[in-house]
C-alpha cells in the first residue's frame, strides 16, 4: 500500500477532511517525481520539503513565500487577508530555510535509526507513541527546538528502562 500516511503532526489547525485530501495530493505529487528532481515543491500555498529513505518518504510542509511584489504597490495599511504590508513591523515573507528543513528530516531519520536500529515502516506503525514522543522532543509548536540525537533519545531511553523494571514507576 504505497502512499499511506503512517505519522503526521500538525502545528496549525486544519479540518480533518482537508488534512486527508492535502496529504494524499502531496504524497501523489512526491511519488510522481523522479529522484533527479528537486526535493522542494510549492503546492496549494505550502512549501513542501521531502526526502526518500528506502521505501519511506519524510515530508515537511510550511507556508509558502508570499509574493512581495504584489504587496509593494499599495500603502502600509493592512491588506484584506490580514497580512501586513512591507512598511509595517512584520514582513509577509516566510523565512523558513528549505535546506534547514531538509537537514531536519535527515537528523530525524538518523535519530530514529539510532533508536530503532534501522528505521522501517513497521517500527513507525507498531511503536507510534515512541515515534510521536521522539518528534515532540525535536519539534515544539512547529519550531525545531532540539537536534542533538543524544538529548532527544535520553528521555525515551529512560521511559524504556523504567517500563522494563519490575517495580516500574507506573505499577
Amino acid at each position: 500500500k504505497q502512499g499511506q500516511t503512517r505519522l503526521s503532526s500538525y502545528y496549525e489547525w486544519m479540518d480533518m477532511a482537508e488534512r486527508v485530501a492535502l496529504e494524499s495530493e502531496i504524497i501523489r505529487k512526491c511519488l510522481s517525481r523522479s529522484e533527479l528532481q528537486c526535493s522542494f515543491v510549492e503546492y496549494r500555498g505550502f512549501k513542501v520539503i521531502y526526502r526518500r529513505y528506502a521505501s519511506l518518504f519524510f515530508i515537511v510542509g510550511t507556508k509558502a513565500d508570499i509574493d512581495v511584489r504584489k504587496l509593494s504597490n499599495s500603502g502600509s495599511s493592512s491588506s484584506s487577508n490580514g497580512m501586513r504590508k512591507m512598511g509595517d513591523n512584520q514582513s509577509p515573507e516566510n523565512y523558513e530555510n528549505e535546506l534547514g528543513l531538509l537537514e531536519f528530516i535527515h537528523t530525524l531519520v538518523e535519530t530514529m535509526d539510532r533508536w530503532a536500529g534501522s528505521i522501517c515502516e513497521l517500527d513507525i506503525m507498531y511503536q507510534l507513541e515512541h515515534v510521536h514522543f521522539l518528534l515532540d522532543e525535536m519539534v515544539m509548536n512547529g519550531y525545531v527546538t532540539e537536534t542533538n540525537k543524544s538529548n532527544v533519545l535520553r528521555p525515551i531511553d529512560l521511559i524504556d528502562r523504567e517500563s522494563k523494571k519490575n517495580e516500574g514507576m507506573f505499577r
